[in-house]
């Protein structure tokens, strides 16, 4: 059986590989199917989708990943299988994507006020065309020498609990559940265990969701330990959600994760792929 990734980004969002270059690097792999899923933007899509029609052996699945607030911090919302040409799904995205500039302003206006000179337009041309994420505001500070690594732009300044993040407003997670539903796709709770949450507040929050219609978690992914997976397994089964999987793939902006193997543990067989494209269909009728 061979493997698929359902979660990758490309330089539409916050990775280094162009949409053609990770295509291209995920046949090398030999994926049976890789999922482009850039944050809160669809425009790297046509051009994977380009260069997977090169490769008969290769399904390039159309996603995006929504960046979501749920008290405060970050949740991460997958849709796989979506219409991203969908006229409706493409208006509802704007207005996703002004909720995020609107956010940026405001962490420049705060790390400005913090003692860390931002311009918003220079990080916004810096980085033309990628939607603008906290990886770019590290690598902005880093080369301005704010800080002596990324690392500590999460840490000290843009972390959730840090003093000059800014939350998005009503950007709620069951919002994006409803968007990738509206565009025939599924949507999934990514990496549910980097949010650090208690079981209980995990819980809750998983229900809120399937009450809005989530359909899937993530539970192989290139962090988790064996507990873990198990745990967001067992989470999977109580609520009915399907499992997917990925490595979160940012090519060289994730140091020593790899397409695919993750940190060289992670394996995403096909049969997560067909569970969640049945789904899809079945829903699409």
């Amino acid at each position: 059986m061979r493997a698929v990734d359902l979660h990758t980004h490309s330089t539409a969002s916050d990775g280094s590989y162009t949409p053609t270059k990770l295509i291209d690097y995920a046949h090398e792999k030999g994926l049976a199917s890789i999922a482009v899923t850039d944050h809160d933007t669809v425009d790297g899509l046509d051009e994977a989708v380009a260069a997977g029609a090169k490769y008969d052996d290769l399904e390039v699945i159309p996603g995006i990943e929504f960046s979501t607030v749920n008290e405060g911090k970050d949740v991460h919302v997958v849709g796989l299988y979506i219409d991203y040409k969908s006229e409706v799904f493409c208006k509802r995205l704007d207005e996703f994507r002004n909720s995020r500039t609107e956010r940026n302003k405001k962490m420049c206006q705060k790390l400005t006020e913090a003692g860390l000179p931002m311009d918003f337009d220079e990080l916004t041309e810096k980085f033309s065309g990628s939607v603008l994420t906290r990886a770019h505001y590290a690598a902005y500070m880093l080369e301005k020498g704010y800080i002596k690594s990324r690392q500590e732009a999460f840490d000290r300044y843009i972390g959730d609990d840090c003093p000059c993040f800014v939350p998005r407003e009503k950007v709620t997670p069951e919002l994006a559940v409803e968007i990738i539903l509206e565009a025939g796709g599924v949507p999934v709770l990514a990496h549910p265990v980097l949010y650090h949450m208690s079981d209980a507040k995990l819980d809750a929050l998983v229900a809120r969701m399937k009450n809005a219609g989530l359909m899937g978690i993530e539970a192989i992914y290139c962090t988790y330990s064996m507990s873990e997976e198990q745990g967001i397994r067992k989470l999977a089964k109580k609520y009915d959600l399907l499992i997917s999987g990925g490595s979160d793939f940012h090519g060289a902006n994730k140091k020593d994760l790899d397409l695919a193997v993750g940190y060289g543990h992670l394996f995403v067989p096909e049969e997560v792929r067909d569970n969640i494209y049945k789904a899809h269909v079945n829903m699409n009728k």
